[in-house]
């Protein structure tokens, strides 16, 4: 533990501390206290859990991984699924949708002695999971869920297998009974219940009768999770509920010692860790050091942690102005310089006990496939409802398998070769610098959602620029001239997704004008200025810039100038004008 601080008794509006007796018991594992650390994306990484582990023992789980990655060997899967050395048991939740690859996803686990215990998924209520068919829309489809579950247990080799879900769909679609029997005869170990329905999101109070209810339904153990923010709502939720342990998600966020609090609470000691501001920068500094050893790259690591400096500072008398340079700090020496600078005597804020932490959003409508709610015996596996890659959506997954432009940070979706590869926002303007743009058939299909069918927007555009048809974007307004770039190389006004690309011109500015009567860059992409071309020099017929394939229909240079075409059909010209 980085820090002590003198016991310190329990208010009493808290619940009376009773000792819990008995162990929770995974395989050949005993948790003790039964207290386990919830899965959360982007925070319960090797680092945040290790520093939960210094204050308090528990089941620590790592963030959701993916079958499908986890069956590919996705780098950045390989690097989640990463333990400490001391970390035991290693405990790895697992999202899946396809029976079949949950089925060697957890083969693998348990051959390769990956973990030592396998959580299953069922309770993310994320729009972009639960609108293909998974996360907490799975219970739904009773034969899926229990086919997924089934495959799991069969595939663990002896390793234990739980599941964790939520309450529903929605108020008129609760499925945790019936989903935890059915997870129950498949063999698992325990069923963890979120008590909010996946409509809820995190709004709300949580539904700690549901608990007892399904408690009372099942013979495995329950565990309860929903609005624990202190040791004495755990101990209260085990005392009414009758569940057999609890997790801890949000409320431990920028509060690593709640474990140490929810460990005595549960050895009956009225022990409670109310740090001072300058203890809590000791343990921002602590976090801080821990993902520099994970990531191996300072600046990556800080800039990890930058989300979790407001938690850290919740209620604490700290201004606005440091705040917002802690948010932004990029190395270890400029965390240390601005951590100098607050009270290190500052009280804890007694009025933040209890209070929520984390995401509190409204509650929402479920998005869920069409026809999702018809049929509940349906087997089907949802189509393109499981992540290629943990953390990130199949089109995220799939970008990172195409070459970047250098500077992909200002103008994402281009790919090194200047193809429009995989748009965020659709595909309005299918342009590199003045000329149309040819997309790999493969990757329009992969955007479009496949072939067959109706044609789909994206290539409907596609084949709609290909006959000649649009025109080019409208003129954006020149980019300011960084002082270190001199003035024959400057690329003002681009187009909204080729700024920021060097050597690339507009069609509108003199840059883009010599380029278009041919000029070249004379280093090639990004090498220097635009030079004018020679009398007679035409382009390469179907190449532009960074070798990207041109339409003639869509040729800037082809066109006639305005004035030619009035001039053609007899209207008014620019003939007489200077």
């Amino acid at each position: 533990m980085p820090w002590r601080t003198p016991d310190r008794m329990w208010s009493p509006t808290q619940t009376t501390l009773v000792a819990v007796s008995g162990t929770l018991t995974l395989g050949r594992h005993g948790i003790d206290p039964p207290v386990v650390l919830a899965p959360m994306a982007g925070i319960t990484n090797v680092a945040f859990r290790q520093l939960c582990r210094e204050y308090g023992a528990g089941l620590y789980v790592c963030e959701m991984i993916t079958t499908v990655a986890l069956h590919h060997r996705n780098p950045k899967t390989e690097r989640l699924i990463q333990f400490g050395a001391g970390e035991h048991p290693r405990s790895m939740q697992l999202y899946g949708v396809d029976p079949d690859i949950t089925a060697k996803a957890v083969r693998r686990v348990a051959d390769e002695n990956l973990a030592d215990h396998i959580d299953l998924n069922f309770g993310c209520s994320v729009k972009k999971i639960t609108s293909k068919g998974g996360g907490s829309a799975i219970p739904w489809k009773r034969r899926l869920f229990g086919a997924i579950v089934r495959a799991a247990v069969d595939n663990a080799g002896g390793l234990p297998v739980t599941v964790k879900m939520r309450k529903g769909i929605d108020d008129d679609h609760l499925t945790y009974v019936e989903a935890g029997l059915t997870a129950q005869d498949a063999g698992v170990a325990w069923v963890a219940l979120h008590a909010r329905t996946a409509a809820q999101r995190y709004s709300g109070a949580a539904d700690w009768e549901a608990i007892a209810t399904l408690k009372q339904a099942l013979d495995v153990p329950v565990l309860g999770n929903g609005d624990i923010w202190e040791a004495g709502d755990a101990l209260r939720m085990v005392a009414e509920t009758g569940c057999d342990g609890v997790v801890v998600g949000r409320g431990c966020l920028g509060r690593p010692w709640l474990f140490a609090d929810l460990a005595a609470g549960f050895a009956g000691r009225s022990e409670r860790v109310l740090p001072t501001l300058g203890e809590v920068a000791r343990v921002m500094r602590r976090h801080a050091e821990l993902l520099v050893d994970w990531w191996g790259v300072e600046r990556e690591a800080v800039t990890d942690f930058r989300k979790h400096v407001a938690w850290y500072l919740k209620g604490f008398p700290v201004g606005a102005e440091l705040r917002r340079a802690m948010a932004m700090a990029s190395s270890l020496a400029e965390l240390d310089d601005l951590l100098g600078k607050v009270d290190a005597g500052g009280p804890f804020p007694a009025e933040i006990l209890g209070q929520p932490r984390g995401r509190t959003n409204a509650p929402a409508r479920v998005v869920l496939p069409y026809g999702w709610l018809d049929d509940r015996d349906s087997e089907a596996v949802p189509d393109d409802a499981e992540h290629d890659d943990s953390g990130a959506s199949a089109r995220e997954c799939a970008r990172g398998t195409v070459p970047r432009h250098p500077n992909e940070r200002h103008t994402p979706g281009w790919c090194a070769a200047g193809h429009r590869t995989l748009p965020r926002r659709g595909v309005s303007r299918l342009t590199f610098a003045h000329h149309w743009v040819l997309i790999p058939r493969s990757t329009v299909n992969a955007v479009a959602g496949g072939s067959g069918g109706s044609e789909p927007r994206l290539r409907v555009r596609l084949r709609r620029r290909q006959q000649g048809h649009g025109r080019p974007p409208r003129r954006q307004g020149r980019q300011p001239r960084r002082d270190d770039e001199p003035r024959t190389a400057r690329t003002a006004g681009l187009h909204h997704h080729d700024r920021g690309v060097p050597g690339v011109p507009d069609h509108r500015s003199r840059a883009g004008r010599a380029a278009r009567a041919g000029g070249h860059p004379p280093d090639g992409p990004g090498g220097g200025a635009w030079q004018a071309p020679r009398r007679g020099d035409r382009p390469a017929a179907g190449v532009g810039p960074l070798g990207c394939p041109l339409l003639d229909a869509g040729h800037d240079g082809d066109r006639p100038q305005r004035g030619a075409q009035r001039r053609e059909r007899g209207g008014p010209g620019h003939a007489g004008r200077r």
